[in-house]
């Protein structure tokens, strides 16, 4: 049963979109809208085209070194505290007015988008599995990759997106007991090697806090730096694209799962809510993965060049943020604030009109549009890397088609 219905929203809008509570949109004129993202992208793209010849960025070798060492056990200590005060709440905690959910869904899983491009890989820091020795009994495979994060990614946003009662105390504890013996059995075989390419929310935090100015070398080594330089430090891996494809499919579906002819569609299909969305999230995830990999294929025939997929993952993180940033901005604002009076029983409302339209379709539109010249950029100075001179901007028309194409569907989403 979903807690507060009345008070978060309507009934469909909240099961199919989040979990819990609603997000604000804005329809503004979709003229502007588009005419303002396609010319930031067609005037980045020429400029990086004639002014940007050689490659800039220096990944893990760039920064300023941070003489300051943070502790990181007092942060797991107090990460595992929460997650038991969480996990008080969904055993224990009433049917209606239960702040476990909205813990879950928006503090955690919203806010560690905004922590992460702050601070960095926060929950690296603070991952309470960390607390367990790191002492591997076997090598992590190289094959493996990223394939259980995107898998644990998958698996949450399916959660949140077509489960049949996605804010139910009993569906969040099943996964979250699935989730931490998964954890539990990866790191005592794998050691903490398992957290970085198994836990799907470290990966998500860290792919994210790849974009924040405080970064992390591969050495540790904690330093101030242009977050392109923290974003081109991404290492190749297999899983990574599948990774960055989920978290952008799942967003894309979330956004069309809440259009009036789909939700029609989802109450009245034979297959029922939750097979139909199902299916619509794994035919998002899918989409953009096949477009993923077309426009990544042409690159590479225009280019010469073969195995350019798992390179140009990285470009997608920002595009990635960028959905999550106009998706889930008001959500955090308005419903931040009710799982922090839930949470701590207190006697005070929610002011659902925090944020006017217009604060909210300013942030949503720049939200996309800088994450997709974002993605620009970092595809262009890879192009410039790794494609022939002589034919690297031409090998960046296909991936400029997929900036493109992200940009129109994710437009189009948000102002439908």
């Amino acid at each position: 049963m979903t807690p507060d219905r009345g008070e978060a929203g309507s009934p469909a809008v909240m099961v199919l979109a989040h979990g819990v509570g609603e997000r604000g949109d804005l329809p503004i004129p979709m003229f502007y809208a588009y005419a303002g993202a396609f010319a930031a992208l067609v005037v980045s793209f020429l400029a990086l085209g004639l002014l940007w010849a050689d490659s800039r960025f220096r990944g893990d070798r760039a920064g300023r070194v941070v003489a300051v060492r943070v502790p990181a056990r007092p942060a797991r200590v107090v990460a595992l505290v929460a997650a038991v005060h969480t996990l008080g709440w969904l055993v224990l905690g009433p049917v209606t007015g239960n702040a476990g959910p909205y813990l879950v869904y928006v503090l955690f899983w919203v806010g560690l988008v905004p922590a992460s491009l702050l601070l960095g890989p926060v929950w690296r820091a603070a991952n309470p599995f960390r607390l367990l020795p790191d002492r591997a009994r076997r090598t992590y495979p190289r094959r493996l990759g990223y394939h259980p994060a995107a898998a644990g990614l998958l698996a949450f946003t399916w959660m949140e997106l077509a489960a049949p009662e996605p804010a139910a105390p009993l569906t969040l504890l099943i996964f979250f007991g699935l989730y931490a013996a998964a954890q539990l059995a990866g790191t005592l075989r794998y050691g903490h090697a398992w957290l970085e390419r198994g836990d799907p929310f470290e990966v998500y935090s860290t792919l994210i806090g790849h974009l924040s100015p405080l970064g992390r070398r591969a050495d540790g080594t904690r330093v101030l730096r242009n977050p392109f330089d923290g974003l081109d430090a991404v290492r190749p891996a297999p899983g990574l694209a599948a990774t960055v494809c989920v978290l952008l499919g799942s967003t894309a579906y979330d956004g069309f799962s809440t259009t009036p002819a789909w939700v029609d569609a989802l109450q009245s299909g034979p297959l029922g809510r939750v097979g139909l969305g199902t299916l619509g999230l794994l035919a998002a995830v899918a989409g953009v993965a096949l477009l993923y990999a077309a426009c990544l294929g042409a690159a590479g025939l225009i280019g010469g060049t073969s195995g350019l997929s798992g390179r140009f993952a990285h470009s997608l993180v920002p595009i990635a943020v960028g959905y999550l940033i106009a998706h889930y901005f008001s959500l955090l604002v308005i419903e931040g604030r009710h799982a922090i009076i839930l949470a701590l029983g207190l006697d005070a409302g929610v002011d659902r009109d925090v944020l006017s339209p217009a604060a909210i379709a300013t942030v949503q539109v720049l939200a996309i549009v800088l994450g997709h010249v974002a993605g620009v950029v970092a595809a262009h100075d890879r192009s410039v890397r790794l494609l022939p001179p002589a034919r690297a901007v031409a090998g960046q028309i296909p991936l400029f088609v997929l900036m493109i194409c992200y940009t129109t569907g994710g437009l189009t989403l948000l102002l439908a």
